[in-house]
Parts: C-alpha cells; structure tokens; sequence
C-alpha cells in the first residue's frame, strides 16, 4: 500500500508505466466535472471507474482482496478511511474468489485505518487487503484499476 499526494506523486509514479500513466490522467482530470460511469484510459489494462458511493461505518465493512489489478483510490470530495491488512494474514474468507470478478472477501477486523483525503491517492496491490468507503454520507471518488501480468 502506498498514500501519496496528487501533485506530488514522487517516485510512486516510476513503479510501472501503467501507475505512471494513470496518476498523470489523476492529476490532469482531478477538477472535472464529475460524471459517475467508466473511462477505459487503456483498453484492457487501465480503466477508472467514477464511483458515487455510500460510505459504511469501519465495523460493517468486509475486506475485500484482487489478484489480478492493482487499485488506486481517489476521494474526491470528502475524506475516505481505508482499511488495510496483509492478505496473507486474513483467516475468515467470508465469499471466495470470483474469478471473473477478481475479488473475494473477509470478515477480519483490519489491521489499521488510514484516513484519506481529497487530493491524496492510495494505491493497493494483489497483497493488500483493503476496506475501502469507510464513513458516513455519500462522497465521490475515481477507483482506478490497473491489470498486473
């Protein structure tokens, strides 16, 4: 799990040409107007996904595990806490993996919450497990996914 700033993404955004071009679309398309749905910003390998999401209080929320993407959360207008555990730490598989789908979930507590703000990202690999959404209202965020080989 990585948190950076948009503006200041450093070195995050060397880790692969895909993570690259996904924070120079963030921060080129941060302001927008916002329009819930899907952007395919390279067919098959990177898609954004324009979420107007109900946030769920921290003991109500599953954490949920992908093999196959990397995930980069963007709130966009209110502060997201995510939660974060190590996969290889999780012991209650509450819905197996969907292939298809690429996610399975746990019922584990998770082992920290991270507060994140609107301007900050958060990236989480195949390793973490993630709860993400955490709070109360509704909030707008980009969840851009990112297929690993």
């Amino acid at each position: 799990m990585i948190i950076g700033d948009i503006n200041s993404p450093g070195a995050v955004a060397s880790l692969s040409p895909e993570i690259d071009q996904a924070i120079e679309w963030i921060k080129l398309h941060y302001k927008d107007e916002f329009h819930p749905g899907e952007i395919e910003l390279l067919p098959g390998r990177i898609t954004v996904k324009c979420e107007e999401v109900a946030m769920t209080p921290r003991e109500k929320k599953m954490i949920e595990c992908h093999r196959k993407y990397i995930d980069i959360h963007v709130p966009l207008t209110e502060v997201e806490i995510i939660g974060w555990s190590v996969v290889g730490n999780l012991k209650n598989l509450l819905e197996p993996y969907d292939e298809e789908k690429d996610i399975e979930f746990y019922g584990d507590k998770a082992q920290v919450h991270i507060p994140v703000y609107p301007g900050q990202f958060a990236i989480f690999f195949p390793e973490d497990g993630h709860a993400p959404n955490i709070g109360v209202g509704n909030h707008r965020k980009y969840c851009v996914k990112i297929l690993i080989d």
